[in-house]
């Protein structure tokens, strides 16, 4: 019997998002939370011209983005707003629970899948900054701020 599994594949353009890849796989390789979308594999080759090639594997969420949901004639329901509000929990883990905080700069509805039952999960990680672990609670420092005007991650500007 064989198995079939649909992914996603997130494949590069390194002549204008080189870091992007860079900074995806370094902020993905040691998490996990029900509510980020799950990197399978990475791929880091040379196509038949001898180019980089760089892509990552994703868990396929068959239901998009919550942007896509906001566009549509079915719309999301009030609960369903309510309950991906509640996963954004996802967000407080990369900033307050990882080893070295993570700083995703770029939240925003269609940073935010769905998966088949419709809960929600944080994707791409092209702009996040991993920050070095605070040395002690007041400990304050400054980085370089990129991401789509209007959802920057605001820890950045407290830091």
């Amino acid at each position: 019997m064989l198995a079939v599994k649909a992914v996603a594949i997130k494949v590069f353009n390194l002549q204008q998002r080189s870091k992007s890849f860079m900074a995806e796989c370094e902020a993905l390789r040691n998490i996990r939370h029900r509510n980020l979308v799950g990197i399978l594999t990475t791929c880091s080759s040379m196509d038949f011209h001898r180019n980089d090639f760089k892509a990552l594997v994703y868990e396929f969420m068959p239901n998009e983005s919550v942007e896509r949901w906001q566009h549509k004639d079915g719309n999301l329901s009030l609960l369903q707003k309510l309950d991906i509000a509640i996963e954004a929990h996802a967000i407080n883990y990369l900033q307050c629970e990882c080893d070295s905080p993570i700083m995703h700069c770029d939240l925003k509805p269609s940073n935010i899948l769905l998966d088949d039952d419709m809960v929600a999960r944080v994707a791409d990680f092209g702009l996040a900054k991993v920050l070095d672990p605070p040395m002690h609670p007041n400990q304050s420092s400054s980085i370089d701020v990129r991401g789509t005007v209007g959802y920057a991650a605001p820890g950045i500007y407290h830091k």
